[in-house]
């Protein structure tokens, strides 16, 4: 199975209440604290080293980012790339990926940074590919409002295009390196891409060369309709957040169809829920510290983060008043948890209440969820990649560093004795590592020779 370790450059991991947890180390905004993060991974040997990201602080929530900041509610967001070069150079085998917004970038930039980081890296870079969220990411690149959902993704899709024709304007053996004839690369096998289309204009010819794994991986984690096939199109490794065993495996079914529908191979795209896993030596030991996690979370980390993911203020409302049609028509964030707690709330028209009681967000229920020894962990993770739900898991934090030490120590060991997870990397690059092949140059069908 692939595993994930699901990072944040923040005041707290993906769980909001995480910063409150006593042993969660406060240097977060110091090299030291990811590269021991990093060097945690690679010891347990996981595939990638994942960072989410956001282009502001949650301030929708009563227009106001005071309550965000009080509490603590990720208001810390710096820039990802220091934090993924700082964790690579920590490692030789982990791979390292961040979230780069195909709303609020140009697309040569997002080429250009991450092909950069694979070849300082040798291989180890990949990119998550997000459409943003909401207004206030808007409000901090000069716009008046954050756009609708199809036309992100129309913007999207067109992106993608570029950074793909940037990243095959190289070919492998361009650079010649002949000194002694003054032959420094070949001409023939460098391209311009020359892209005019309705949102970008891109000339080129790309300035870095490719990688020892081609081109970075691809991140996405599109879970509406539109999101799904833009993920089966485009991605290596998809992101989902799945609320039991039975959802988990019927969406990952649909899932791999879409992925034939659109012409590509089912078993060269890896699907991976969210979960959390808190661990111990006994399953007592695991259930108290389940219990004391769990009560470090604050109503307002819920209502704040939902006013972020799903770009509405949740403060305008009572917790008992159902939302009307056109407000949840209104919804332009992730549409795929305004869906999830219709479907599990079993109301065309949930309330306040049911999309904090349904979304899980802010609290540990939010994901996937495994408590219990190491062997009941992995009992757990076998029973999803197995039936198969699954392809492995994106591992987020309860505390830092904390959760990933219990996960090394307890589960990564009884997940190698049966067969379910590799004792070592297979090889140097990430797609090696990941079981993908090297795309070859040219093999994208709307590039302009």
């Amino acid at each position: 199975m692939v595993l994930v370790g699901f990072l944040q450059a923040q005041n707290c991991s993906n769980y909001p209440a995480s910063w409150r947890h006593p042993a969660t180390a406060g240097d977060f905004m110091t090299l030291d604290y990811y590269q021991r993060i990093a060097r945690i991974l690679e010891e347990g040997k996981f595939h990638l080293a994942f960072f989410d990201d956001r282009l502001a602080m949650p301030d929708r929530y009563g227009d106001s980012y005071i309550e965000a900041v009080r509490n603590g509610v990720r208001v810390v967001k710096m820039d990802l790339t220091p934090a993924l070069t700082a964790m690579g150079l920590a490692t030789r085998r982990l791979g390292v990926g961040a979230t780069y917004s195909t709303t609020y970038y140009e697309p040569f930039h997002v080429a250009r940074l991450f092909a950069t980081l694979d070849l300082m890296l040798g291989g180890r870079a990949a990119w998550n590919i997000v459409t943003s969220l909401n207004n206030s990411e808007a409000a901090n690149f000069g716009q008046r409002e954050h756009l609708g959902h199809d036309p992100r993704y129309d913007r999207a899709e067109e992106f993608m295009e570029v950074v793909l024709g940037h990243w095959d304007s190289w070919d492998d053996d361009a650079i010649v390196m002949d000194r002694a004839n003054g032959f420094f690369a070949d001409p023939a096998k460098v391209r311009r891409l020359d892209h005019e289309g309705q949102w970008f204009r891109s000339r080129g010819p790309f300035t870095v060369p490719r990688s020892a794994q081609g081109r970075p991986v691809l991140i996405q984690a599109g879970q509406s309709g539109r999101g799904q096939h833009f993920a089966a199109r485009w991605a290596d490794l998809v992101f989902v957040i799945y609320a039991n065993l039975d959802v988990a495996r019927k969406n990952y079914r649909a899932f791999k169809d879409v992925v034939a529908a659109a012409g590509r191979d089912p078993a060269e795209i890896a699907l991976a829920p969210a979960i959390y896993v808190v661990t111990g030596e006994t399953r007592a030991i695991a259930e108290d510290r389940f219990a004391m996690i769990d009560s470090l979370a604050k109503p307002i980390d819920t209502l704040a983060l939902l006013s972020e993911v799903l770009n509405f203020d949740f403060a305008s409302k009572g917790m008992d008043e159902p939302f009307t049609a056109e407000e949840l028509a209104s919804i332009s964030g992730l549409q795929a948890i305004r869906d999830r707690v219709i479907q599990l709330s079993g109301k065309a028209n949930p309330t306040v209440r049911d999309f904090a009681e349904f979304s899980g967000r802010g609290r540990l229920r939010e994901m996937g969820l495994f408590v219990g020894t190491g062997k009941e962990v992995a009992d757990q993770m076998e029973e999803w990649f197995t039936a198969p739900a699954c392809d492995g898991f994106v591992l987020a934090a309860t505390h830092m560093p904390g959760a990933y030490e219990d996960f090394v120590r307890f589960v990564v060991p009884e997940l190698q004795r049966r067969g379910l997870y590799h004792k070592d990397y297979r090889g140097a690059t990430l797609r090696e590592n990941l079981g993908l092949r090297k795309p070859p140059v040219g093999s994208r069908p709307w590039l302009k020779w």
